[in-house]
């Protein structure tokens, strides 16, 4: 991917004194897809039941549904039915990477067990193709893992949004384990979305903050407090944040400051990218990217976003009523 370059909002702050900073073909032309407002691809890293032979046969049952959708290896064979998973665990000699994981008898160690097998989710919004996405995240995986990492795969449309989950054995063959950082995902889902734009597919790949984008709760985070499942941290939260709208003094959350100050960064960055754009000859995405500055919301703490979801529950049957008497 040496022609689609990652493109860093703030490589500018490297530059030495006087050495104007230059934006690249692939540069420009991300930055054109962000200020267009181009689908962002979506990867997402499976937290739990990664460690014991029993949560992946669980999991390879549950992308599978049970036999009802099949199966692709890395070396393109085609697996389905209910015990696929069985088949996969030996193929793979999981047994035998969980029984060197575990601590012996005299151990003192409480450390979780190895991962066996990392959990990955590529998706796209509602209405891209599936197909292309399968076909994306083949390339991926085939760029990516081929013949290091062993890897299945399989693609679900029973949802809106087409994913594809993708299970990749933790341990190479050759011994080395697979280790995923925030970089690393960074440069999966510039790797999804390039593969995606190969096949004709608008995709793009941004980090929140440089889009001007927070991540908070689903955004019907009252009525998701009072769900049996919800966790009780989080409904305390809501029940804390509820009392001092009552008490009508909001208290400011440590981390605000930072939100403000990395907002404030942002938005210089961009503008000073916005003047390189029209020292290059590009004067109408120039003027895309200050439209784009000006229409980002203001950053919301996560109790400041869920002060406004409840103010806003408060007011709208005042607004139907009003509604009705005119």
């Amino acid at each position: 991917m040496t022609d689609e370059p990652l493109f860093d909002l703030f490589s500018f702050g490297r530059r030495g004194r006087g050495d104007r900073l230059i934006l690249s073909v692939g540069e420009i032309a991300q930055i054109s897809r962000i200020v267009s407002r181009t689908p962002e691809v979506v990867v997402k890293v499976l937290p739990r039941g990664a460690n014991s032979l029993g949560a992946v046969q669980a999991h390879l049952s549950y992308i599978g549904r049970d036999g009802d959708v099949h199966l692709e290896t890395d070396d393109g064979e085609i697996l389905r039915g209910k015990d696929v998973g069985n088949e996969l665990l030996d193929d793979w000699n999981l047994e035998l990477i969980e029984q060197r994981g575990k601590p012996n008898l005299t151990s003192t160690t409480t450390k979780q067990p190895p991962r066996l097998v990392h959990k990955i989710t590529f998706s796209m919004p509602p209405g891209t193709q599936p197909d292309r996405v399968h076909a994306a995240v083949q390339n991926f995986a085939r760029e990516e893992f081929g013949l290091k990492h062993r890897y299945v795969m399989a693609l679900h449309t029973d949802e809106p949004h087409p994913h594809v989950h993708l299970v990749i054995k933790a341990v190479s063959d050759q011994g080395k384990r697979l280790h995923i950082k925030k970089a690393t995902l960074r440069e999966w889902r510039a790797g999804f979305a390039h593969h995606l734009r190969e096949l004709g597919v608008p995709a793009n790949a941004t980090q929140r903050h440089v889009r001007g984008a927070m991540r908070y709760q689903k955004p019907d985070a009252i009525y998701r407090a009072r769900l049996p499942g919800e966790s009780t941290q989080f409904r305390s939260r809501v029940k804390d944040v509820a009392q001092e709208l009552k008490q009508g003094k909001l208290q400011v959350e440590p981390g605000k400051e930072t939100l403000m100050r990395t907002r404030n960064y942002v938005l210089r960055a961009w503008l000073f990218v916005s003047d390189t754009l029209v020292r290059q000859g590009h004067p109408e995405i120039s003027a895309q990217v200050r439209r784009n500055v000006e229409r980002m919301p203001p950053p919301l703490t996560e109790k400041e976003f869920l002060a406004a979801k409840m103010l806003e529950r408060v007011r709208e049957p005042r607004v139907r009523e009003g509604e009705l008497t005119r």
